[in-house]
C-alpha cells in the first residue's frame, strides 16, 4: 500500500477543520489505527524538524496545519482579515465558562458580578460556547459549555490544555487585543473544572 504520511498530509491540508484520528481511520479503513497514529507522529516530527513556517498542530481534537505566529503580519497582507478582538467582558465570560462548565447564566453572573446575557448571546452566535442542556434544579436554567471552535480559536488540543491560574499570571502583560485587553486573573486553579471535554455540537 502507498506510504501513509503523504496521504495523511494531503487529507489534513485540504480539510477546512481539524481532522480527528477517528475521522482519518474512517477515511482510511484499509489502514490500521496504530499505523495511522504512528504516521501522524512522524509527520508532526517531520514538520517540527524542518524548521519552516508551517507546523502540524493537534488542536480541537484533531490535526491541522498552522503557520507560526511571527508570520501573522505578512499573512494579513494576503488575507486582509483582522485577528479576532474580544472585550474584557467577553474574555472574562469565556474564561469562566471554559473553566467552570457546565455552568448556568446565573452562575456566570455571580462570578462576574454583572449581567452577562448579551455577552453569552454573542459568544453563542460566534459558536464559541453552546447550550449543553438544562440544569436539574427549579426553573431548569440552561447550562453552557465551550465548543470545538473555541478550542480551535485558542489553539487548544482539549480542555485539559487550558492554562492554570499560575500560567495565566506568568503571562504578565500579554494581551489578546492589541495590548488593551488581558485575560482575567480571578479564576481558581484548574482542577475544579470539567472532567471531560464536551462533545461537538
Amino acid at each position: 500500500m502507498p506510504d501513509l504520511k503523504p496521504i495523511l498530509e494531503s487529507l489534513i491540508f485540504v480539510s477546512d477543520t481539524p481532522l480527528s484520528l477517528d475521522r482519518m481511520c474512517v477515511l482510511l479503513e484499509e489502514y490500521d489505527r496504530l499505523d495511522i497514529r504512528s504516521a501522524l507522529m512522524e509527520l508532526t516530527a517531520d514538520y517540527r524538524q524542518r524548521g519552516g513556517a508551517i507546523y502540524l498542530a493537534e488542536v480541537a481534537g484533531g490535526y491541522q496545519f498552522r503557520t507560526l505566529p511571527e508570520y501573522a503580519d505578512y499573512l494579513k497582507r494576503l488575507t486582509r482579515t483582522k485577528a479576532p478582538r474580544f472585550s474584557q467582558s467577553a474574555l472574562e465570560t469565556l474564561a469562566i465558562v471554559a473553566y467552570r462548565q457546565p455552568i448556568t447564566r446565573a452562575e456566570v453572573e455571580y462570578l462576574r458580578g454583572v449581567d452577562c446575557g448579551g455577552v453569552l448571546k454573542t459568544c453563542l452566535e460566534k459558536r464559541l460556547i453552546r447550550i449543553l442542556g438544562k440544569k436539574d434544579i427549579p426553573g431548569k436554567p440552561l447550562i453552557y459549555g465551550t465548543t470545538k471552535e473555541f478550542l480551535e480559536l485558542f489553539s487548544l488540543k482539549d480542555l485539559a490544555s487550558l492554562p492554570t491560574l499560575k500560567e495565566i499570571q506568568d503571562l504578565g502583560d500579554h494581551s489578546f487585543d492589541d495590548g488593551q485587553q488581558e485575560l482575567p486573573l480571578e479564576m481558581e486553579e484548574r482542577g475544579e473544572g470539567p472532567d471531560e471535554e464536551p462533545s461537538d455540537r
